[in-house]
């Protein structure tokens, strides 16, 4: 079977069980809070004094030297985080979506590669709120809805790409090894250091910059800030074709390792 034709295959089936995937995602989400007097509050909070702590420690100094276009530096930080932690909330839940689900995976009749895409949906549900309180601030400093803000849904949908090959890639390794959780907990760190989320691209020197567009959450963090402060396209930004070069790449490894593997699931669970 071709790779185009189990590309097909899984996005067909994954179309069918949509009503299942949603379900599971609520019940998913609720879960994660379950216990908890305060529930998606500490979710919230957590991320957000982060930001307020970041934006007091570089505000002055930082925006002067480093952010174009006189952009506040509070909505340059958001618009750089908050897409951050959709991708970590994603990658994290999605490589351990089999291994918190162990019971579904001896069932004949159950999907089981549908639990990656519902820990991204479920981590969706988190990122709505914080572009809720995102435009709180847009709106705030006077940056009013402008057409561009239809683009957004492009840029999740790009993204939910790359996390679909991340999360059937990952989830399938963990059941085998747990030394993926430390990679990828350490892929992380560094990424998050390397993603322009409270610097900017303009303040590293030329021939460094196109190691950096390696990443493709600049592309994702960029996009989200054309959309919402540059009014930029996204058919007229820089990485397009990069970005999907590569989320193609991590897709397809990711479905091919996923149906390599799942046979074997039962016999280590």
């Amino acid at each position: 079977m071709s790779l185009f034709k189990q590309s097909y295959n899984n996005c067909e089936s994954l179309y069918q069980k949509k009503e299942l995937i949603v379900d599971l995602s609520i019940n998913d989400f609720k879960y994660q809070f379950l216990g908890s007097y305060l529930g998606v509050v500490w979710a919230v909070l957590r991320p957000l004094i982060f930001i307020m702590v970041i934006w007091f420690i570089f505000s002055s100094g930082f925006k002067k030297t480093q952010i174009e276009n006189e952009t506040p530096f509070i909505l340059y930080l958001l618009t750089g985080y908050i897409p951050w932690i959709f991708f970590s909330n994603a990658v994290s839940g999605g490589m351990n979506s089999i291994l918190s689900n162990q019971f579904l995976v001896k069932k004949v009749n159950f999907k089981i590669g549908i639990l990656p895409i519902v820990k991204i949906i479920s981590a969706l549900y988190l990122h709505g709120i914080f572009i809720l309180i995102m435009i709180g601030f847009l709106l705030l400093y006077g940056y009013y809805p402008t057409l561009y803000w239809i683009q957004l849904p492009f840029y999740i949908l790009c993204l939910s790409m790359l996390l679909s090959g991340l999360g059937w890639l990952t989830s399938s390794l963990r059941v085998f090894t747990k030394d993926i959780s430390e990679i990828v907990s350490v892929i992380l760190q560094i990424g998050f250091w390397v993603s322009p989320i409270f610097w900017s691209l303009s303040a590293i020197p030329e021939k460094y910059v196109w190691i950096l567009k390696l990443n493709p959450m600049v592309y994702i963090i960029e996009g989200y800030r054309n959309t919402f402060i540059n009014k930029v396209w996204f058919w007229e930004s820089n990485g397009l074709a990069l970005y999907f070069l590569t989320s193609v790449v991590i897709l397809t490894l990711g479905i091919v390792v996923f149906k390599r593997l799942r046979p074997h699931f039962s016999d280590v669970l």
